[in-house]
């Protein structure tokens, strides 16, 4: 059976419209339990404001209205930190407290111990690799179970994964500060979780905002691609990866993440099996290119390359804290004084650039 992903050319004007007709092309509402709450799982690339690498305000507040119009009334957001992330500040500066504010919607924080509780979580599905990373237990939030999830991520390109989306949303929300100890084996962990949330929600759906789509090393300095003017969700998390992976210049299936989620029976992974509806995207390629950066090239060099031997002492001992501190340092007081700032204020002056300052 194919797998519908509704994709949407939008404008500033009508976006929010947009994202309700894409909520009912991707019919939401089949994908959705609406007797149960509903997680929204907002993605913060960066706590810096940055075009294309994090959830923007108006794919919240489309959500949001979106899932409100369609009956969905108990709506909670949950939020993560990384090593380098601090949620709470992104929250502020990307404009999610506006949001939140204006339509009455609770956050949660997985990072704090005193919000969200984790607990052990024993997969029926058979694990590929997650067992083996964690053989003392799998551990989850237990807010995440019985719960829909709406995923949040935005149209853009990953060092690790080449591109990222809604099946790599669920990292940073069900997997605790030690999920960096997944990176070699990144594309079988995804596969893990979307086997794992199959299991514990109710329903699950995407919502990517492809308003600017994110080229290079991201998913943090990546090369914006301004004007792309899309909107993509769907209820398949492989198809929705599948169809941006698409427009980014990529072959879907020669993504281990996709190609393996696709063999196992998670998704659609081969274009073949995805059915677009909205507007045509068929000659859409937006030609995009990985690359390297400094910090990349690091964690190239030791999650998959001459030094991968010595994870354990690098990642799993005090030592992690001085490549913690080296790629918080870098990216925030190096790279974005420098370049990234500049980028923004240049993206300011667009249109898009205009809407976010209306928030």
């Amino acid at each position: 059976m194919k797998s519908k992903v509704a994709v949407i050319k939008t404008t500033p004007e009508t976006v929010l419209k947009d994202i309700e007709r894409a909520f009912e092309l991707a019919e939401a509402q089949k994908a959705l339990d609406k007797n149960s709450p509903t997680i929204l799982k907002t993605n913060i690339s960066w706590h810096y404001p940055f075009p294309g690498a994090n959830t923007t305000p108006w794919q919240l507040e489309g959500a949001i209205l979106s899932l409100r119009n369609s009956g969905l009334e108990k709506i909670f957001a949950v939020e993560n930190d990384t090593v380098v992330t601090n949620p709470k500040k992104g929250e502020k500066l990307l404009k999610f407290d506006r949001v939140f504010k204006k339509y009455n919607i609770e956050v949660h924080y997985n990072c704090d111990p005193h919000d969200l509780k984790w607990e052990e979580y024993r997969p029926k599905a058979k694990m590929r690799i997650l067992n083996k990373i964690f053989p003392e237990g799998i551990y989850i939030p237990s807010f995440f179970i019985g719960k829909n999830i709406i995923h949040l991520p935005t149209l853009k390109c990953h060092i690790y994964t080449q591109t990222t989306g809604a099946m790599k949303n669920a990292f940073g929300g069900l997997l605790n500060r030690k999920r960096h100890y997944t990176h070699s084996h990144i594309h079988e962990t995804l596969v893990d979780l979307l086997a794992i949330q199959k299991e514990i929600h109710t329903g699950i759906f995407a919502l990517m905002d492809g308003t600017t789509a994110g080229d290079g090393p991201g998913p943090r300095t990546m090369r914006p691609i301004l004007g792309t003017n899309l909107i993509l969700a769907s209820s398949d998390q492989v198809a929705i990866d599948s169809v941006a992976t698409k427009i980014l210049g990529f072959d879907p299936m020669s993504l281990p993440y996709i190609a393996i989620a696709d063999e196992s029976g998670l998704g659609n992974g081969k274009p073949e099996n995805i059915e677009i509806a909205g507007d045509d995207i068929s000659g859409l390629c937006l030609g995009c290119n990985v690359g390297d950066n400094f910090a990349s090239k690091v964690g190239d060099t030791l999650w998959f390359g001459r030094l991968k031997k010595l994870q354990k002492l690098f990642f799993h001992t005090p030592l992690v804290y001085i490549f913690v501190f080296g790629s918080f340092f870098y990216h925030d007081f190096v790279w974005y004084p420098a370049k990234g700032k500049k980028i923004w204020k240049k993206y300011l002056e667009t249109s898009w650039g205009k809407l976010f300052d209306t928030y």
